[in-house]
């Protein structure tokens, strides 16, 4: 574990701090790392997305260069 210092809302601590209270959490540490894996797995989720998006514009672009196109020359067809 990496120990990290945050800045919370005080909205939200009073929030953390009911929850602690109401859904029987070890501390607050445990509450806010649970909620920040929660995050990443949804940022991953979108961020796959995004690169799967991207890949498919790439490979159903219709301007993609021949790159064989050096090695054909002119008189390919006849060869």
């Amino acid at each position: 574990m990496i120990s990290q210092k945050v800045q919370i809302d005080k909205g939200d601590v009073a929030f953390i701090n009911q929850a602690l209270e109401l859904l029987s959490y070890g501390s607050k540490s445990e509450y806010i790392r649970i909620a920040v894996k929660e995050k990443i797995r949804i940022d991953r989720r979108k961020l796959r997305e995004a690169m799967r998006q991207k890949a498919m514009q790439g490979y159903c672009h219709p301007d993609s260069d021949n790159v064989f196109e050096a090695i054909e020359g002119d008189d390919f067809a006849d060869r």
